[in-house]
């Protein structure tokens, strides 16, 4: 990171978060709160658990449900040493909790197990107060995946998602293996920064690896494009809101509705919303809305005046000019 003034730049220094005197705890409640800065805008996530403690005494640190129906286990370590200095590998150690995570039956079996016990101890932040623990968290689950069409898929996969400032390069050679087999198991940076005593966090995956393909709709010409895309857009990549203003699909003061609901805001030239008078994010709308940890943006929210929703519009948009 650099600071730029008008004649000169300064290199910014990262630093590691216990220099900051942070512990994995505080990263761990930083995440549960805002999991969405791991989250593509393409997928939502419902936060179900945090240190949950399985039958052989392991302890992981946050559980989620995401659109796909997956239990997803995320590992939290503050910074490299940390992992180093581990008796047991950091990878090794998550997917011994993502196994235990195969034995949930269904849905009643984690709302007992895990998302029950995450509601009592949070109960504040939860609506709902005439309700047990137990059946808001079988309505709420419920829910979100009814929601997401993921109803009958739930927990046929598991997914781990790793996060630390740095990682060793033996925690990376066995993840990029473990994805080379079809392991759904990410790695997250959150590298932090202390600047003038403020923290600032810039987040970055490592893994898995984007492919070249995934960026070639950026690069190459129309004819290319349809000779490498005839089957489809296969881009892990997707085109965000700013480049749906900037082909005119969309357009600044164009209405946007969340799906299934009344609730309505105005589309802003720099791709938030203005609701109530308000500016907002069109994720952290959504996301209020609907009382999820993280939302798929593009799915649920719909332009009024199409009936269409932004992911719709942008699937349609891209299939024509590859046509």
């Amino acid at each position: 990171m650099y600071h730029v003034t008008s004649d000169k730049v300064i290199k910014i220094g990262e630093t590691t978060f216990s220099e900051l005197n942070y512990k994995e705890s505080d990263m761990e409640e930083l995440l549960r709160r805002n999991i969405e800065i791991i989250c593509d805008e393409e997928e939502s996530m419902l936060i179900v658990g945090k240190q949950v403690r399985n039958a052989k005494q392991g302890i992981s640190d946050l559980t989620a449900i995401d659109n796909k129906g997956n239990i997803v286990l995320i590992e939290i370590k503050r910074d490299r040493k940390d992992i180093e200095t581990r008796k047991e590998a950091f990878e090794f150690q998550a997917i011994r909790y993502a196994a235990s995570y195969a034995t949930i039956e269904d849905i009643e079996d984690l709302v007992n197990k895990v998302y029950s016990p995450y509601i009592e101890k949070h109960r504040s932040e939860f609506e709902g107060g005439y309700l047990t623990s137990a059946e808001l968290g079988t309505r709420k689950l419920t829910e979100f995946l009814r929601e997401n069409g993921a109803e009958n898929n739930f927990n046929n996969n598991q997914k781990i998602i790793l996060v630390a400032s740095d990682y060793d390069e033996q925690t990376l050679s066995a993840v990029a293996w473990l994805n080379s087999n079809n392991v759904d198991i990410s790695c997250y940076k959150l590298i932090p920064y202390d600047i003038k005593g403020e923290v600032y966090i810039d987040i970055e995956k490592v893994l898995p690896l984007n492919t070249y393909q995934d960026y070639y709709v950026n690069f190459l010409d129309n004819s290319v494009n349809r000779r490498m895309h005839k089957k489809g857009i296969n881009r892990r990549t997707l085109p965000k809101i700013g480049e749906m203003i900037d082909w005119g699909v969309v357009k600044p003061g164009d209405i946007i509705a969340a799906k299934g609901r009344d609730d309505e805001g105005v589309l802003q030239a720099n791709g938030n919303v203005e609701v109530n008078g308000k500016e907002i994010s069109m994720q952290q709308w959504l996301k209020n809305l609907f009382g999820w940890s993280s939302i798929q943006t593009y799915v649920f929210a719909v332009h009024k005046e199409s009936g269409k929703s932004l992911s719709q519009i942008r699937k349609e948009y891209m299939e024509k000019a590859q046509e």
